[in-house]
């Protein structure tokens, strides 16, 4: 089986997360695709094969298949155009249809849109005990943009830090990590620095799958970008994201949206190939 391998949303010409990306006539088995998945070991890798609508995508992280996931559709987008020439590609997943454009050149490039956002206020017992898993308290947080469920195509908890150095200075034990997001439903737990209104530090923990840290995650981008709509968070409708750096594996995300309340996000950002 040809698995391609390709960072999403890039530095430059550094770091970025990697994903498997595999193009077929069919689907392979569920099994194959889990045992795949684990076999290439990143975070997540895309499975696609062609259908009347356009493409039909499942993604699949080393512990489980996940329903959505953000630089696992930018590698795709950026392979689609590799093969097929520069354009918009209609995506299937499990739950929604969503698009991703792909550009092949000097630099490939992705930007996909998101499924329908929604978001709610995370109750007090999850966040005291996300908050514990942390190794935080509550004057941690950043009273502007209080804890909350966000989702774009799957759950993600935000919480948001007062300062650069408490995000920087992240830790957690992979396994209680592992045990609360299957409790709570939360495919990654975001935690954010608001350097500025338009820029914002990440960090993003996915024990749900199997790893301790993303360095890039477009779909928690993308369900925080539509809680932020929500709040009426004074940007402008854009936001770029820093993550990955402190795991030295540096990443950018470009985040855009309309006012509509619930309607997909754009998250874009450079690929790389990997050898």
């Amino acid at each position: 089986m040809n698995v391609q391998r390709i960072a999403a949303f890039c530095d430059g010409d550094i770091g970025g997360n990697p994903a498997g990306v595999v193009i077929g006539e069919s689907l392979p088995d569920e099994a194959t695709m889990q045992a795949v998945a684990a076999e290439v070991g990143y975070s997540e890798t895309a499975f696609a094969a062609p259908m009347e609508y356009g493409w039909r995508v499942r993604y699949f992280a080393p512990a489980a298949e996940v329903d959505f996931c953000g630089h696992a559709t930018i590698a795709l987008g950026a392979a689609l155009a590799q093969r097929h020439g520069n354009g918009v590609f209609r995506l299937q997943l499990n739950h929604a249809r969503i698009t991703v454009e792909g550009r092949a050149g000097t630099t490939l490039f992705g930007a996909l849109q998101s499924p329908p956002t929604h978001s709610e206020p995370a109750s007090a017992e999850l966040v005291d005990e996300a908050l514990q898993l942390f190794g935080l308290d509550r004057d941690a947080l950043d009273s502007r943009i209080p804890p909350a469920l966000a989702h774009a195509g799957g759950n993600h908890l935000v919480l948001a830090l007062r300062s650069r150095a408490l995000l920087a200075a992240m830790r957690y034990d992979l396994e209680a990590g592992r045990d609360l997001a299957r409790r709570a439903d939360v495919g990654t737990f975001a935690l954010l620095f608001a350097e500025t209104p338009r820029l914002f530090h990440a960090r993003n923990p996915f024990p749900m799958g199997g790893i301790y840290e993303d360095p890039a995650t477009g779909s928690a981008a993308a369900a925080l970008a539509g809680y932020l709509r929500d709040l009426d968070w004074p940007c402008g409708g854009m936001i770029d994201i820093l993550q990955g750096h402190d795991m030295g594996v540096p990443s950018r995300l470009r985040v855009e949206w309309t006012p509509e309340k619930g309607a997909g996000i754009r998250v874009s950002g450079t690929a790389r190939l990997m050898s």
